[in-house]
This record gives C-alpha cells, structure tokens and sequence, in this order.
C-alpha cells in the first residue's frame, strides 16, 4: 500500500528523490497523497491510522473532492501532492487535511525556508543564495524579512562600542554594540550622532546601567561624554590598537617631513622602508636591523623618533598598572622634551587619555572582537553591493552573528 502511495509523487529532478522518500514519514504519506484503495472509506481504519498521530475529524465527515497541490522544495524543482478536502455532514463546512511539511498560505516546504534562512547566516548576497536554491530573490528576501531580532532586555555587565561605514538607509555612519566578554553582537544602531544614542540608552533603567562594569571604545569624545553620563560605575577602557596608532601615526608624519628635505634617492629609500621602520626592533631580521640602522644614520630627527617609537612598544609589555604608570610618566616627559612637533601633539593626546589607558593593563578587555565584527559586516556590504534598507541590514547582521549567541546559550546550559 505505501508502495502504491509513494508512486503518486512526482518530481522534476532524480538525485533527490530517495531522499525525498526518505524524508516523508508514512504519516505524512497516509495523510496528504491520495490512496489508490477505498480503505479510508472505512472510518474505523482511517482513525486507527491518524489517532498515533493526534490528528482528529469529525467521525461524521466524508471525503469531498482532493485537490493537486504543488511545492517547492530545498533544491528540488518541483513537489506535487494532492490533498484532500473534507465536507461535515451537519454544517456543511469544507476544509483541508493538514500536513507538517508546508506552512500555511506557503508554497514552499519548511526545508527549503529553513535552508533559506541557514544560508543567509553566510556572508553571502541573496542574488547568490537564490540561483544556488533556484528560486527568485524576491521570495529570499520576503521570507528573510520575516524574521526579527529585537534590541537586548538589559545590558550585559561589559559594553563595547564602536562605529563602522554602512552607508545605509540616510547615513553614514552605523553603531555596532558588542559583549567583550562573550563576543555576542548585542545591536546595530542607525547612526552614530549622540542624539540618538542617548535616545537609546535612555531605554534602559538607571538600575541596570549601573551594573554595567566595563565599558570599551575608540578614543572618541561623545562615546566619553556617553561613559560618563550613563555607566558612571563602569570602568572605562580605550582601545589598544587605537592609543598604539597614535604613536605610530606620530613617527610617520616625522618621517614625511624629513624625507622631504632629501633628493628622490633618498625620499624613495625612506618612503619604501616604512614598513621596517614602524615594525618592532624585536621583530626585525638581521639585513632588516642593518638597513635600519643605515636609515637612522642618515638624519638625528628620525633617529630621535624612532627611539621615542620604540621605548612606548616596552611600556605595552609591562604586565602590572603601576608599573606601566611610572615608564609611561617617563615617556611623557621625553615627548614633551624632545622639540619634535609630532610627539608634542600626540603626547598631549596621550596624557588627556592616561587614565583610560592604564586601565588596558589591569583588564584584558579591548575593541578587538568589535573590530573582527565591523571587517565582516564590510564583507557582507562588499558582496551585496550595499544595502539601502537598514532594518533589513541590521537584522541580516545580527542573523550573522546569532550563532555566537547559541554556542554561549549551550555553554551555559552545559555548565549549569
């Protein structure tokens, strides 16, 4: 008899089809595919097979008519089944059997909407994700869109934050919320003018901003007015990278003004060593350190600078607070002493942030997962070619990263 129903399935493509058997149970089968034979003419019959599976009727309903039904499935062209309508005796009122593998109002399977929404947590365009599945992109975007993912009940105890070029919707500029601890993506905001983020942050109770106990950024001011005002209790962390570019970018403009004193030999010598000159000494290979060393003969500027470079990489190996503090009191003095402008500028910078900056070296905490996030995003924009929409971005960016969630939901579980 299952022989005979699984004969009524008709698809347009073969490699799938064991699968396909396979997959549809004989409940389903029983259910949804018209039956050869009269047996569900026999109530009794027809409740023994559907009671197993809490599928109930009215006792006193008939078959009235069984309609083809077509659909489409995960890389299948197409599946047709027919199903059958029934007709009460009392009331008159038709209705279809159900089924588990197609939603209601929905030509597609719960397969195919499922692969569709695994397939968009790649950094992949939708264009791609439909000619892969073979369906339009319109139905991957209407049935993406149907998901959304809300903005966090509480804040986590560390908050990081940052902002990356989305261009999408009318700005510029989009704000990424991550949890430093976890390196879950905690929401994306539209823009990043203060406004709006104390428009944001103004949602959550005064009770729970006050449990928030870190609280990571780039050093820029409004994100330092926001730490102030709102996570008063949180200590407050600037980036590695960005306090360690500063002192790189005040070597490189140094360099720039000397070389143009040279003639072209030299300016291209000192322009084509800047990634030797930037890098750690430690890190340099024998001919690299001779080849710096020629470098810095040349003028006591550029020589002064890079000892000045070099002496701020030893205070990042410091592994206490207080010893950081007192190298990093010491450099200060030399920059400030050392009459290159460059230094000047960037060790005034340096003392505005040196509270912030110490802190760095009592906690491990940093902008680094934040930053590994905003290089995704900038793939996943790459590949769409941009996005206008932002709730349709945020929602595919949080989508991207929801699997971070899951694995720290399953940790704790496990744990607890």
């Amino acid at each position: 008899r299952m022989h005979r129903v699984f004969t009524r399935l008709f698809f347009k493509t073969k490699e799938y089809e064991k699968a396909e058997y396979h997959s549809l149970s004989a409940y389903n089968a029983c259910k949804v595919l018209w039956r050869e034979d009269d047996s569900y003419k026999n109530q009794e019959n027809f409740f023994k097979i559907c009671e197993e599976f809490a599928f109930i009727l009215i006792k006193q309903n008939r078959i009235k008519e069984a309609r083809a039904y077509r659909m489409q499935a995960a890389y299948l062209r197409l599946l047709f089944y027919r199903q059958r309508r029934y007709c009460c005796h009392n009331c008159g009122k038709r209705f279809a059997e159900k089924n588990t593998f197609v939603p209601k109002y929905y030509q597609l399977t719960r397969r195919l909407i499922n692969k569709i929404l695994d397939k968009t947590e790649d950094v992949r365009s939708f264009t791609s994700i439909s000619k892969e599945l073979n369906i339009s992109v319109s139905t991957v975007i209407r049935i993406f869109d149907s998901i959304t993912y809300l903005s966090p009940d509480k804040l986590p105890e560390a908050v990081a934050i940052d902002e990356f070029k989305g261009n999408t919707g009318k700005e510029k500029y989009q704000v990424i919320l991550t949890n430093p601890m976890t390196g879950e993506v905690l929401d994306i905001l539209e823009d990043r003018k203060q406004g709006h983020l104390i428009k944001y942050l103004k949602q959550y109770d005064i009770n729970n901003r006050s449990e928030v106990q870190f609280f990571v950024s780039d050093m820029w001011k409004p994100y330092h007015e926001l730490a102030q005002s709102f996570f008063k209790n949180a200590t407050y962390l600037v980036d590695k990278y960005h306090y360690v570019r500063q002192i790189i970018w005040a070597f490189e403009r140094t360099r720039k003004r000397i070389q143009k004193r040279y003639g072209k030999e030299y300016r291209l010598m000192f322009k084509n060593s800047k990634r030797i000159l930037t890098k750690r000494q430690s890190k340099l290979k024998p001919e690299q350190k001779e080849r710096v060393d020629a470098l810095l003969y040349v003028n006591d500027e550029l020589r002064k600078a890079y000892y000045l470079k070099e002496s701020f990489y030893a205070i990042l190996d410091c592994q206490e607070r207080h010893t950081a503090k007192e190298m990093m009191n010491d450099w200060l003095y030399m920059a400030q002493n050392s009459k290159l402008a460059e230094y000047y500028q960037c060790s005034n910078t340096l003392i505005n942030w040196q509270k912030e900056i110490l802190n760095t070296f009592e906690y491990p905490y940093s902008n680094g997962i934040t930053e590994g996030c905003n290089n995704k995003i900038k793939v996943l924009k790459r590949n769409a070619y941009g996005y206008r929409n932002f709730r349709r971005f945020r929602n595919r960016i949080l989508h991207i990263f929801s699997d971070r969630k899951r694995r720290n939901t399953e940790k704790l579980k496990e744990a607890a």
